[in-house]
């Protein structure tokens, strides 16, 4: 292998409840009692983060560690990890504040309310050069929607059928309203500095969008693009799955920039890619993998199935040359099977209620996890998991 992987990390956000899927909050008593997880706004969803590591097994380790002294923590309780991105049962109604003296999640609770409520993950890959981040930054972006229908799980919200695949992007307050496709790392840090004089955003955590640039000074030092649009992606395999394409379509862009960064490839200007964008991200929300959406290259339209489809294919060469075949394989598995959103409702559309669909999606994540650590002790991993474990170089 010639091509160093990038680091990568994840935050994760996920609901805690009872097994019957009922939320019951309780991520600032997870916070006080055990080290590596952090509280959001609302009380019914905490987050842990993984620690930047290039090799897939090796994140596929510190995915599955902290959940399992999480659990080992809840059991105690009679509570348990739930799946879904929004308040599948409820109640949107309330905002059940995580820390009361906490000034800025008092204004996200006024300005917001329960729209923030929700859980997923982001995906960060390291990229030193603030040009190229950039770069990566517009690449994910144009091609978010496509991420956004592979790990769509939010179909329900209150007890009740959204009518979306995903109800969290559908509600989430993107902010600013309107976010450019940015030229340069220049044009990035004259824009965020426009904005926090005009207050749209009170500070710099404060850029909502589909993808981001990330530093420890941002704007200014930035060396990692965040992906955010992903509904979560609980199964730890198929979230490295995504990974693994969002990661092979950053390498072939460092590679190659004139053919795929969209302000170069693309027959549309940057304003035009960026509204593209953002409508290919609302139809995902609505229709997830069967939504029509428009390439960022001339603007023809295909479904995200079929756009998947034909990526999977053309990273195909990259993947094998990296040994990253077998971490792709869940990708194959959700489009033909569809993603979380799409099984829950044909469930649903048999007769099955929505808490009984959640109760056996929380037990079935259990075991799942429970597989997965078993596998790894026992290094005989599954399909999906024999990455190679060679120690691999940040960018």
């Amino acid at each position: 292998m010639t091509t160093p992987l990038l680091l990568k990390g994840f935050e994760v956000e996920m609901f805690t409840g009872r097994p019957d899927g009922t939320v019951m909050g309780c991520a600032d008593e997870v916070a006080r009692a055990l080290p590596g997880f952090m509280v959001e706004p609302d009380r019914r969803n905490l987050e842990y983060a993984t620690p930047p590591e290039a090799d897939y097994r090796q994140q596929l380790h510190h995915l599955l560690k902290p959940r399992r002294v999480l659990r080992a923590w809840l059991r105690q309780r009679d509570l348990t990890l739930l799946p879904g991105s929004c308040l599948s049962l409820g109640d949107s109604r309330s905002f059940e504040r995580s820390d009361s003296t906490n000034a800025y999640h008092g204004l996200i609770e006024r300005t917001y309310g329960t729209r923030v409520a929700t859980a997923s993950v982001h995906l960060n890959f390291g990229i030193a050069d603030p040009e190229q981040l950039m770069a990566a930054c517009r690449l994910m972006r144009c091609e978010g929607a496509l991420l956004l229908a592979l790990s769509a799980c939010s179909p329900f919200l209150d007890g009740r059928v959204t009518g979306a695949h995903s109800q969290r992007w559908r509600q989430f307050p993107i902010t600013p309203a309107w976010v450019p496709l940015f030229h340069h790392h220049s044009h990035y840090i004259q824009w965020m500095e426009e904005q926090l004089r005009l207050g749209t955003m009170h500070n710099v955590r404060h850029l909502w969008c589909s993808v981001r640039p990330n530093g420890r000074r941002r704007p200014y030092e930035i060396d990692r693009v965040e992906v955010r649009i992903c509904d979560l992606l609980d199964d730890p395999l198929e979230l490295l799955a995504v990974a693994s394409f969002c990661e092979l379509r950053l390498l072939q862009l460092l590679a190659d920039p004139e053919r795929q960064d969209p302000l170069r490839a693309s027959t549309m200007d940057a304003d035009t890619l960026a509204v593209l964008a953002d409508r290919n991200d609302q139809a995902a929300s609505h229709q997830s993998l069967a939504a029509r959406l428009h390439h960022w290259r001339d603007g023809h339209a295909l479904t995200a199935a079929q756009w998947l489809h034909q990526s999977l294919d053309h990273v195909q060469e990259t993947a094998k040359s990296l040994g990253l075949e077998s971490w792709l394989q869940p990708l194959h598995s959700i489009l033909r099977e569809g993603n979380r959103s799409m099984r829950w409702l044909r469930f649903h559309g048999d007769g099955e209620p929505i808490r009984a669909i959640l109760r056996r999606e929380a037990a079935s994540l259990e075991s799942r996890e429970r597989e997965l650590r078993q596998h790894l002790c026992e290094e005989t991993p599954t399909t999906a998991c024999v990455a190679p474990t060679t120690s691999l170089a940040a960018p």
